[in-house]
């Protein structure tokens, strides 16, 4: 960051004194003869620390530095002066128009160093703003991401309640069929079974097809998606019946294998 200080002051003498003092630190000098010039500069230039005698025609330093305070109150503001304007500098200091108040003649390295000072408290207030204006990003930012997440989060209840829904309905109307319904994952286990077959063959979710179903029922082929043929059989307990053998995976992704059982005695 440039370091720019701007001088005021309107005596010529004074003003070259300082530029010849503070240029070794590698500042960016600006002069000003007056407050009103000093305004006029503000407009056009950044400027981080400005230095202003206090007894100048037109307006005071304090003035000048009063109005300085209201237009740009990042910059840190001194006060080159005399004991006998202490009052009026004094005032401008607690409204805190004033930052420090440096006293005429100044020792060089005392000056020097509240003008380093000041530069760090400049740069320290940038700073400062900066990781604020990148908090309120980061902020905006993370409501954004955790407005679309509860949005996220409602759309998925409400695509999963649907689900649900409709999962209770199909069941509803498969437990209304003359039919046991049957369906077996590719690892054997039973995932659907509708009431019929529950209470016929005591077949529930989760159960091993090989134990709850009759073994005359499960020779049927899986290998093709549509058996439209129905078999009849005959099991040990005397029930007869026929059933269709379907193979899933033709209108999606499950694989294994569905049973429509229909008992004639």
């Amino acid at each position: 960051m440039e370091r720019t200080i701007l001088l005021v002051d309107d005596e010529e003498n004074i003003a070259s004194a300082l530029i010849r003092l503070l240029r070794r630190d590698g500042y960016n000098i600006l002069r000003a003869n007056g407050g009103q010039q000093g305004l006029e500069i503000l407009e056009k230039q950044k400027v981080g620390v400005i230095v202003s005698d206090q007894r100048m025609p037109g307006m005071t330093g304090t003035e000048f530095l009063s109005k300085v305070h209201d237009l740009y109150p990042d910059t840190i503001r001194i006060v080159l002066s005399g004991y006998t304007d202490l009052n009026s500098v004094t005032d401008a200091i607690n409204r805190g128009a004033i930052y420090k108040f440096l006293t005429k003649p100044w020792e060089d390295d005392q000056l020097r160093a509240h003008v380093e000072e000041a530069f760090q408290l400049y740069e320290m207030k940038c700073e400062n703003a900066r990781l604020t204006q990148e908090i309120t990003h980061a902020n905006a930012a993370l409501a954004a991401l955790n407005s679309d997440l509860v949005q996220r989060v409602e759309n998925k209840t409400r695509e999963a309640g649907l689900n649900l829904h409709i999962l209770r309905v199909a069941q509803e109307v498969l437990d209304y069929l003359p039919l046991a319904v049957i369906g077996i994952d590719e690892e054997g286990l039973i995932a659907v079974a509708n009431q019929r077959a529950q209470i016929w063959f005591s077949a529930f979710p989760g159960n091993e097809a090989a134990i709850s179903i009759p073994a005359e029922l499960l020779r049927c082929d899986f290998g093709d998606h549509i058996a439209p043929l129905a078999q009849n059989f005959t099991l040990a307990d005397g029930r007869q019946g026929r059933h269709w053998c379907y193979s899933m995976g033709n209108r999606s992704d499950a694989r294994g294998g569905i049973l429509l059982i229909e008992l004639i005695q």
